[in-house]
């Protein structure tokens, strides 16, 4: 079943999890530009993308900004109930979800959708309860795996990469 909406955290999926701080005390996050294509092709097939991250940071406001993405939902403390919110405005089922994350605070919505997937590295509990771990590691292209693998299991991956022409990331 191709998702009606794809839900994805940030730290630790489109980032490596680390935080780069400089001697003033501001960090700083390494986003992958492989993860862009993945916000494209999900466009291309009509699939909203929404962030959920527990983390408030500039750095994801512009990154989002930068992809377009249109729900951006930071300081997350609760991502079920969030996720419950959006598909009632959308007028869908959370079933019809699809959702990436890696960590503690995921486990409540990975377990809730109709299908979830964490990197390589996350954590053996984490892995153990998801539908799908992917090969890639976080901050590694792991958002673009995820779509590509969601694409392909509904035959529709040959089909997007068609649709390209340049784009910008």
């Amino acid at each position: 079943m191709l998702p009606k909406l794809i839900i994805t955290d940030i730290d630790g999926v489109w980032t490596d999890g680390s935080m780069y701080y400089t001697p003033e005390g501001d960090y700083i996050k390494k986003f992958h530009t492989y993860d862009s294509a993945g916000v494209l092709f999900a466009r291309l097939n009509n699939i909203p993308v929404a962030i959920f991250t527990g983390e408030t940071t500039p750095m994801v406001a512009k990154r989002a900004e930068k992809l377009k993405i249109e729900y951006v939902y930071q300081g997350v403390k609760d991502k079920i109930k969030l996720a419950d919110r959006l598909c009632k405005e959308l007028s869908i089922n959370i079933e019809e979800c699809a959702y990436i994350g890696d960590d503690i605070n995921d486990i409540g919505l990975l377990q809730k959708v109709g299908f979830s997937a964490c990197p390589q590295n996350a954590p053996s509990y984490i892995k153990s309860i998801v539908t799908k771990v992917l090969d890639t590691n976080g901050g590694e292209g792991a958002f673009r795996t995820f779509i590509e693998y969601i694409l392909s299991e509904n035959n529709i991956l040959e089909e997007t990469l068609n649709k390209i022409g340049d784009f910008e990331q």
